[in-house]
């Protein structure tokens, strides 16, 4: 039953968000931010209930998959549909994940929305149990159903509080791009699914949307590997993958603050989660055959990424063609076969989510503060911003990975996973981290020492303190980041009975790259 109120605590506080604004303009985020801050708590409760003791798949015999927790109800027992959610360490990272940045995403937006509160927060809460949802569904067809509705209440985020510099046509122009995308996406995957589940059908005679019963499906290899690919450019246009990337930058330099935090920060990682819990399990051998080339386009994504950031004069467009590249070491991971990958994945996801939420929050600040988002009209500004440079170097190091943060743990764990699968694919990525060097501290050199193009007396009058608020949401973040890096055992041990489990599956089907 917990795993049904995560879902339904936020899709609830929402409808109150959309109400609560007759009491008041204050109320909504009041709302927003009591709901998702229960979910979190729950999931915390969870975490420290259920994920005491660490065990070792490889001497255990665990079976897979295996869930912590578990809710089913019948939905549609006619075609074998039911509400079936499950829980274990993976997911659960995945959902204390969105519940902390949704409370991040909350707090960034306290002042920022000034119209239509209740309904902005309706849809923000919306995205975040429709997230949850995807990441607890285990039926097919739920897990569908999820990846679906969490895209909707994003359009109207995009199109109705886009930033202000933004005319109205082209935010909702953006949005319906980032619709197009996503929807494409979707078909791909409901053609894979109910393709998957008709040839099922046709060797049990029994209509299942069930996990655990598509695992056991017979395929023939070129059935497997067609599936398999429709499963995989449905994620691919998520994560974003080159070349199904375009839609990316243009969203973030459209969408609010939180639009971006939840879109950088959580919605990427439901495609990546998605590669880890379908793709690889359900399509091993097909997944082994597609293994080299899935990693040729990591590493375009982490080339692409890094020299597109290169040429970016703004600032959220510069940060999301860095999450397009260190995505691509998230793909090479997926696909090598090792455990030691997975797991640095998992990190990498998490830590990417936090420095990159960090970042569009403290240049949401910025913007907040100079009304514009060009670098070029930021230069010099070390001496006139008291704290917001410094933290911005913070979260610099943080995303070139530098050691200390939970990014250099990622980076090094799928790298030195990754050699023994494939040695001149992870040299070649470890020129990656070079180039996310440079793009951090060309970010850094034109936003506060380069020149500027306006005058910095009336732009000083612009810039003032930052608030109680907003140095608490960057402190947070960074303890989260540095934290992470040098205390992961608490992640990979949540996240290892997963991993490992599936490397099991994997090796019973033979899959080694």
């Amino acid at each position: 039953m917990l795993l049904l109120i995560l879902i339904f605590i936020p899709f609830a506080f929402g409808l109150l968000c959309w109400q609560s604004e007759r009491i008041g303009y204050w109320m909504p985020r009041w709302v927003a931010l009591s709901g998702i801050g229960i979910t979190f708590f729950i999931t915390l409760f969870i975490w420290k209930n259920k994920f005491n003791n660490v065990l070792n798949v490889y001497s255990t015999g665990y079976v897979f998959p295996q869930w912590e927790l578990e809710y089913i109800y019948p939905w549609i027992p006619r075609f074998g549909i039911n509400f079936h959610l499950a829980l274990d360490g993976f997911s659960l990272l995945m959902v204390t994940l969105t519940g902390f940045l949704g409370c991040m995403a909350v707090l960034c937006s306290w002042c920022e929305i000034n119209r239509y509160q209740g309904l902005f927060y309706l849809n923000l809460l919306w995205i975040l149990s429709g997230v949850i949802g995807v990441f607890l569904s285990i039926d097919m067809f739920l897990f569908f159903f999820f990846w679906e509705i969490m895209l909707v209440p994003m359009y109207f985020l995009i199109s109705l509080w886009g930033h202000k510099e933004v005319s109205r046509s082209d935010r909702i122009n953006t949005a319906t791009k980032f619709f197009v995308y996503t929807q494409f996406s979707g078909l791909l995957m409901l053609i894979s699914i109910i393709t998957l589940v008709s040839i099922n059908y046709n060797i049990n005679g029994v209509w299942s949307f069930s996990y655990q019963d598509l695992l056991n499906t017979m395929l023939s290899s070129n059935m497997e590997y067609l599936i398999m690919l429709g499963f995989f450019f449905a994620f691919a246009v998520k994560m974003p993958i080159v070349p199904f990337h375009a839609w990316l930058p243009d969203v973030h330099s459209q969408a609010p603050t939180a639009g971006s935090v939840d879109l950088a920060g959580i919605l990427l990682k439901t495609a990546a989660y998605g590669f880890f819990r379908f793709i690889l399990p359900l399509f091993p051998c097909a997944s082994k055959s597609f293994a080299s080339i899935a990693m040729c386009l990591g590493l375009l994504n982490i080339f692409y990424g890094a020299f597109m950031a290169f040429a970016q004069t703004d600032v959220k467009r510069l940060i999301a063609y860095a999450s397009i590249s260190h995505m691509g070491f998230v793909l090479i991971a997926i696909y090598s076969g090792v455990p030691l990958s997975y797991q640095g994945a998992v990190v990498q996801m998490i830590s990417h989510s936090l420095s990159a939420a960090g970042m569009f929050i403290l240049f949401g600040q910025l913007y907040e503060r100079l009304n514009t988002r060009d670098m070029r009209l930021m230069g010099g500004l070390w001496s006139r911003s008291y704290l917001i440079p410094a933290f911005s170097l913070c979260f610099a190091v943080a995303t070139l990975g530098l050691p200390g943060t939970g990014n250099f743990i990622g980076e090094v764990a799928i790298l030195f996973g990754n050699f023994k699968a494939a040695p001149i694919i992870t040299i070649l990525a470890c020129f990656g981290i070079i180039f996310s060097s440079i793009y951090s501290l060309i970010l850094i050199q034109r936003m506060y020492y380069g020149p500027t193009l306006i005058s910095t007396d009336s732009r000083s009058k612009l810039l003032t303190n930052m608030t109680l608020r907003e140095k608490s949401i960057i402190i947070i973040l960074l303890l989260c980041i540095f934290l992470l890096g040098f205390f992961p055992q608490y992640i990979l041990d949540t996240s290892c009975i997963t991993m490992q489990s599936i490397d099991v599956w994997l090796k019973e089907c033979n899959y080694s790259t």
